[in-house]
């Protein structure tokens, strides 16, 4: 759908993740669905050497200096191999939005090239096991003493947990009845003390090593803090962008191939002499399917284009949380309409559509859940309305007939 707004340069580098994605061999999507791949480090590797990872950063880094428009034709492309593949490529471009926006010079040096060369890999630790959605709950615990950080706490749901050889982790570092201004990000290298305590069983997007760390007196040097003491929330902020970015980016891509393949399906099965694609409870859903995907692809670039122009604002936020939940939920959606066109066979794994569908579920969930992103968005909106002093088009409450009568506007 957003063919026409795309250059040359962006079809090119479409055509380039589309190789890469080719290239993946389908028994590592096997293998991970059946957990025998606890976390394919050759497959970022792989991405890294043909320059991949990190499009939008630095190319001193090894980045591309490239566009959210840019990422995003990457990330719907990267989509299709399913939801822990496409996660574990969003890492690089997550735990490093952190480096590059808030680190300093040597952090960048240390952590966010070799990210990029695909000589480490990395992990988000977020979630706390009494926290969920609070994040300002958060109840791991940095104390400084001397030039160290003593970090003291455990994360879940940390996708990379058992391949990460760096950890972006956030404690807290000062007054808890002050949970915005008491939260501080750090890097954790792995060797720093990190213990994988569990790793869960998931019923879809296997094979990404998520698991729970601990911090048991975690010794962390006082330089690999990330932009200074309590200053958490700022990047916490900035972090729900790429966050959410890449988790609308790659549902659209899952979402795409399975009705894909729904669609070649309904012209070849026959059913009462006919092609099934000839009923119209089958060419409905195929209509209403790609019309929903068409209109998700229409905001998730519009956002990704009002990020490249005005960064991190309140109307970017809501912008982005729209575009993760809207993304998300019809993703859910189509792929149950591609199992229903395809009926039975559509639930066993001769296809890859009850895969699809079990990996489609987490998005609803991580990286904010759908009742978060409401939240975000009907909070921001009440800001932009109610923060108007003058309309910037005709006052349309003045239309009615009897607008005037104040009487009647009764408030309280």
């Amino acid at each position: 759908m957003i063919e026409p707004l795309l250059t040359e340069e962006q079809k090119k580098l479409r055509e380039e993740v589309r190789e890469f994605v080719k290239s993946v061999p389908k028994q590592l999507l096997i293998d991970m669905d059946a957990d025998k791949v606890r976390y394919p480090g050759e497959y970022v590797v792989s991405a890294a050497q043909r320059n991949l990872l990190g499009l939008r950063f630095p190319k001193k880094y090894g980045g591309r200096e490239l566009k959210w428009t840019d990422e995003i034709i990457a990330l719907e492309e990267v989509g299709v191999l399913g939801s822990s593949l496409a996660c574990l490529y969003s890492l690089v471009s997550i735990v490093g939005e952190a480096i590059n926006v808030f680190g300093t010079e040597e952090q960048k040096e240390k952590y966010l090239k070799p990210l990029l060369k695909g000589e480490i890999f990395c992990a988000e630790a977020l979630t706390e096991p009494r926290g969920g959605s609070d994040f300002f709950g958060a109840t791991t615990v940095a104390k400084r003493e001397g030039n160290y950080y003593i970090l003291n706490g455990q994360k879940r749901f940390v996708v990379g947990a058992e391949g990460a050889d760096i950890f972006l982790v956030y404690a807290r570092t000062g007054d808890p009845s002050h949970p915005h201004k008491s939260i501080s990000a750090f890097i954790v290298e792995r060797d720093m003390g990190v213990e994988v305590k569990y790793l869960y069983g998931l019923l879809g997007t296997r094979g990404g090593g998520a698991g729970r760390i601990i911090f048991k007196n975690t010794k962390v040097p006082a330089e690999n803090i990330l932009y200074g003491e309590n200053k958490g929330a700022e990047i916490f902020y900035q972090m729900m962008i790429p966050e959410r970015m890449t988790s609308a980016a790659g549902a659209i891509g899952g979402a795409r191939s399975c009705l894909e393949i729904a669609t070649r399906y309904s012209e070849k099965r026959k059913a009462f002499g006919k092609k099934i694609r000839e009923f119209q409870a089958v060419s409905f859903k195929v209509a209403e399917s790609i019309t929903k995907l068409d209109a998700v692809r229409g905001l998730v670039y519009f956002a990704a284009s009002a990020v490249d122009k005005f960064g991190n604002t309140g109307y970017t936020r809501r912008l982005v949380s729209e575009a993760k939940k809207f993304a998300t939920e019809t993703a859910w959606e189509v792929i149950n309409n591609a199992m229903q066109i395809m009926g039975g066979i559509g639930y066993t794994n001769v296809y890859p559509i009850e895969r699809a569908l079990r990996d489609a579920r987490i998005g609803l969930i991580w990286t904010g859940t759908s009742e978060i992103m409401n939240l975000i968005i009907q909070h921001e909106y009440y800001r932009e309305v109610l923060g108007i002093e003058k309309p910037p088009s005709r006052n349309v409450e003045e239309d009615a007939a009897e607008a005037h009568a104040e009487e009647e506007k009764v408030y309280e």
